[in-house]
């Protein structure tokens, strides 16, 4: 079976999770890394991990949500980090793709949530947007590893990663026409890890529509026939890899 390593299955966008994870099951999805990006949806990782026993979390601070974050939430997050199915700190990083105004403010709280990573031995889960240089460079300071989500750039940018310690997160954007991540794929197969970002980037040919953990095979379908690998090929692949960042 395969993991969904990172989506957001939140009350907002699902009415019913049992029934999204029962359509997951029978396209070959076991188990799911839930990521928290706000105070609010942190308590909802809580409430779904102690709820179903196939979910997972991951709890976060988001760079977007800047404006919206008290001190009282970075608190609750590192309160609840020894939770047994609390595998990563994320999702964290920088955003710069909306505004550059508030860059200092992001790197601050990127850097806190780094020092919690490092403080309880934790993977991280990095979300960043028009910020490269400025991720690799903060990440450098810290002795961490983890995925970085939703990875779309260059092999050049994603052997920089690899080789400080992190896994590449590939979702549905490497089924889109206009993406170039079918040209590495052979590059670094080896270092990736599978995610939908549920409910967003839907894979082709199902954009328009929410997306969903069982999308997963679809996705792994599409970078089988890329590669001319099977699907038990890449499911031996990326669980090697989810099992040793989430080591917990």
């Amino acid at each position: 079976m395969f993991w969904d390593s990172h989506c957001h299955l939140f009350k907002e966008d699902y009415q019913n999770i049992d029934e999204v994870i029962q359509r997951a099951k029978e396209c070959k999805v076991g188990n799911f890394l839930v990521a928290g990006c706000d105070g609010k949806n942190n308590k909802e990782v809580l409430d779904l991990v102690k709820k179903h026993e196939e979910i997972y979390g991951a709890l976060g601070l988001h760079p977007l949500e800047i404006l919206n974050i008290k001190n009282e939430d970075l608190t609750f997050l590192e309160k609840n980090l020894t939770n047994d199915k609390i595998l990563a700190i994320g999702e964290i990083g920088l955003d710069y793709y909306y505004t550059k105004d508030n860059k200092e403010e992001q790197k601050a709280l990127f850097k806190k949530q780094l020092q919690l990573a490092e403080k309880y031995n934790l993977p991280v889960v990095i979300h960043s947007r028009e910020a490269t240089k400025d991720t690799i460079n903060i990440l450098k300071e810290y002795k961490v590893k983890g995925v970085i989500h939703s990875f779309s750039l260059s092999k050049e940018v994603a052997q920089i990663y690899i080789k400080m310690g992190f896994k590449l997160g590939i979702n549905g954007v490497v089924t889109f026409k206009n993406s170039h991540l079918k040209e590495i794929l052979k590059d670094i197969i080896d270092d990736i890890i599978l995610e939908t970002d549920s409910p967003y980037l839907t894979p082709h040919p199902f954009r328009g529509q929410k997306n969903e953990p069982k999308y997963i095979l679809n996705i792994a379908n599409f970078i089988c026939e890329q590669l001319n690998i099977s699907l038990e090929q890449l499911i031996e692949i990326t669980n090697k890899n989810i099992l040793e960042v989430f080591s917990k």
